[in-house]
């Protein structure tokens, strides 16, 4: 009898539990079936562009450099000034040469009336080539610009293709740089350039395309590539010639969607509404397909809302988990040429 009675107890103990069991288990099931998901409306930047890097350089530019070996006996410039084309910024010393064409003009001056018509041609011929002895002894500048570097003082000795200094034009800036094979059907002249420069500070320098030849090259590591020419036009008084950067040629304007999963659209006689988290609020939205998973918002909301869940996701638990968790997964990105990739299931209508 006892035996029996202990058996019963333990029956009903068991039932006990399990009852107790079944009624916490059928109130964590109701409070995930009254749990709300939250999804956030994301900024996402999309930008068609290729990215670039390079050194600046000058629109134009002049090595100075003596053309023949001789004395300095004037510097008519210093660094910083500024010169016209065809002004003498160095004069070497010509006493020599200027003798020899004197010389020769006085020979052909004794012998214009007995001389043959080819023998005054030969003349002639001499002397120029005097004549250019003597320019040979000057150091000129072949364009208008600003004296960037220069080191020489009266009474150096030079010799033949010394290099004294540096003359630029810095009216506009350029730059050349490498583009892949497969991204110069994409290029055309006048893209915006946005440069980034590293001893600027304030922001971007814009600038643009002006060309490219119409052959290509081969890198060193075997890359095809096409060397495009850039120009910046107006551009701050920090930046030098031959100042790094960084930079993107920008195929198309940037553009900017608002993103969200597409579990936080719900629809209302077919027209889609959302309903905001903060005071539970309802409103109309238009949208378009963006990937499997998201949604463009096209109008009804700014960016960085935070929704109520209106319809549920067809995964599994595990997948859902990860989907929602608390947030779309989708942050602000970019997709970039050359490089980037575009969001899943691609951009429709792009």
């Amino acid at each position: 009898m006892k035996k029996k009675i202990k058996i019963i107890i333990i029956c009903v103990a068991v039932l006990v539990v399990i009852g107790i069991g079944l009624v916490v288990l059928k109130s964590i099931l109701g409070s995930k079936r009254n749990e709300k998901v939250f999804y956030t409306a994301n900024k996402e930047t999309y930008e068609n562009v290729i990215e670039i890097s390079g050194t600046i350089a000058a629109a134009q530019e002049q090595t100075l450099q003596a053309l023949s070996a001789g004395t300095v006996t004037a510097v008519y410039v210093k660094k910083g000034d500024k010169v016209k084309k065809g002004d003498i910024i160095i004069q070497l010393d010509d006493s020599e040469q200027i003798y020899n064409l004197e010389k020769q003009d006085y020979n052909m001056a004794t012998k214009r009336l007995t001389a043959s018509e080819r023998e005054l041609k030969l003349l002639e011929t001499e002397r120029a080539t005097l004549e250019q002895k003597v320019n040979d002894r000057k150091v000129i500048a072949t364009f208008d610009g600003i004296i960037a570097d220069l080191k020489v003082a009266v009474g150096d000795s030079l010799a033949a293709k010394d290099k004294i200094g540096t003359l630029v034009n810095t009216d506009y800036l350029t730059a050349e740089v490498e583009v892949t094979e497969t991204d110069v059907s994409k290029l055309a002249i006048g893209q915006k350039v946005l440069f980034t420069f590293p001893a600027y500070s304030k922001g971007t320098v814009e600038g643009y395309v002006t060309g490219w030849p119409a052959i290509g090259s081969v890198t060193s590591r075997g890359a095809t590539i096409v060397k495009v020419n850039l120009r910046i036009d107006d551009y701050p008084s920090e930046i030098l010639p031959y100042f790094s950067f960084t930079g993107k040629i920008e195929i198309s304007p940037t553009e900017e969607y608002i993103v969200v999963s597409r579990y936080a659209i719900g629809y209302e006689n077919k027209e889609p509404f959302v309903v905001l988290a903060r005071g539970e609020q309802k409103k109309s939205v238009k949208v378009q397909p963006y990937g499997n998973e998201y949604v463009k918002v096209l109008e009804g909301l700014e960016g960085g809302e935070v929704l109520i869940q209106q319809t549920t996701p067809k995964t599994s638990g595990q997948n859902r988990n990860r989907n929602n968790s608390g947030s779309s997964s989708r942050g602000s990105g970019s997709g970039r040429s050359g490089g980037g990739s575009a969001p899943a299931g691609g951009f429709p209508g792009r």
